[in-house]
């Protein structure tokens, strides 16, 4: 085999051996690799095989496409990532891509989500990262592993030193896991990013919360921590704000979609006037209303020099709690990105936020509105700019050319590649 072998040859190859018809979406992200410029392999290239590409005629992955697809890849050391989102790979194709783990040494992202993988599956691709020390970023969102899947990641995370990013959002996961996983990122030092969202859980006490917030006070590697949809309420605000008073890691926190009135934006306003690590907070579709903004503008005009980025999308805010966010915004010059959309806008709302897009404060890529005039009335207009507006999709047609508006915006410690 030469040094950079033709992939499209190879993987016709393997289908003959194996007997296997020839899956023509992989042959074709395989012809388009081996047409690109050999020079950008000795950096490694990612595989995007996702199955929601629309702009090329799209054969979803099966459990036998992707055991040859891995036979093709054993000894292929330039593919650094694997985009095989939004397929239909089951437990059966996770055994495949694990026995394909335990013996690869160069894949550092590989990208699952939304395909069938369930409770064996997730087993058999957390004891693959028992001994695997190379991949660092894993996407299983919204295969349906239940929380005894989620559990053996949990027991992972307690062995592997490589992962950086770990994204379990949408998988079902219940209170014995998250429990699980906190306790083991008490002791972990690698595990840069995680995303918990949308678990499945029945008690009102908020025990998560608290093992959450136990566990950032022992913490000192943890970076972006998402905890999106987790039933969270003022009580839990404050057992999280707790915590990061003894953090000095965390720099982004996403508490969207939870159940946080003004009282809880009242602790996390006296944390931002101390804290000064946190760059981005996302407290989209909560309800903190105008005395909530108006709590956390106090504290970003007068206090606090570290927040970038801020999110209080649909939270019932009106005039009043907009117009502080904006007057903050005047004198914090840290605050770039701000999202709006979804409150209650009046006129003082559209002068205030068209005034600082008209004097360049804030730029039209950085928030998710933008100023139009009717009548002699200024009005705004819904821009689809947000924090996470690439976290369940990614533009077919190449690259995000802007990533202002992406998850992670300048935290490159947990990027895809």
């Amino acid at each position: 085999m030469s040094i950079h072998p033709d992939l499209q040859q190879h993987y016709v190859r393997a289908c003959q051996n194996a007997g296997q018809p020839e899956n023509p979406f992989i042959a074709h992200v395989l012809q388009e690799a081996d047409k690109n410029d050999k020079t950008r392999w000795t950096k490694g290239i990612t595989l995007k095989i996702a199955g929601n590409n629309h702009l090329v005629p799209v054969q979803r992955v099966t459990d036998d496409d992707l055991q040859v697809l891995a036979s093709v890849l054993h000894s292929t050391v330039f593919v650094t990532g694997l985009d095989l989102r939004c397929n239909v790979l089951t437990d059966a194709g996770a055994e495949h891509m694990a026995t394909f783990l335990q013996e690869n040494s160069t894949l550092r992202y590989l990208n699952l989500m939304f395909n069938d993988i369930g409770t064996s599956g997730a087993e058999l691709i957390a004891r693959a990262l028992h001994r695997n020390e190379t991949l660092v970023y894993l996407r299983m969102t919204g295969n349906k592993t239940g929380n005894k899947g989620g559990m053996f990641f949990a027991s992972m995370l307690q062995m592997n030193s490589t992962l950086e990013k770990l994204d379990l959002g949408d998988c079902d996961m219940g209170t014995q896991c998250l429990i699980a996983i906190a306790t083991a990122l008490t002791q972990n030092k690698s595990v840069k990013a995680i995303n918990l969202n949308r678990p499945l859980l029945y008690s009102q006490e908020e025990e998560t919360t608290v093992h959450v917030a136990l566990m950032l006070k022992n913490n000192s590697s943890l970076v972006e921590l998402h905890l999106c949809k987790h039933e969270m309420k003022n009580f839990g605000v404050e057992r999280l704000c707790e915590a990061l008073y003894e953090n000095s890691s965390l720099r982004y926190l996403d508490i969207s979609c939870n159940k946080i009135t003004c009282d809880g934006i009242k602790f996390l306003a006296e944390l931002l006037k101390q804290n000064q690590t946190l760059e981005i907070l996302d407290l989209n579709a909560n309800r903190i209303e105008d005395d909530g903004a108006i709590y956390l503008s106090e504290a970003l005009a007068l206090n606090n020099r570290s927040l970038q980025a801020l999110s209080v999308v649909s939270n019932n805010i009106s005039g009043k709690g907009l117009v502080a966010l904006s007057d903050a915004m005047k004198t914090n010059m840290e605050l770039s990105y701000i999202y709006i959309w979804g409150n209650k806008f009046d006129e003082a709302t559209c002068i205030a936020f068209s005034e600082l897009i008209q004097t360049g404060r804030l730029k039209t890529n950085c928030t998710d509105v933008e100023p139009y005039e009717v009548d002699g009335h200024l009005h705004l207009a819904e821009l689809s700019h947000g924090l996470k507006k690439h976290y369940y999709w990614t533009p077919s047609c190449g690259e995000v050319a802007n990533k202002d508006a992406n998850a992670c915006l300048a935290i490159a410690a947990v990027s895809e590649y």
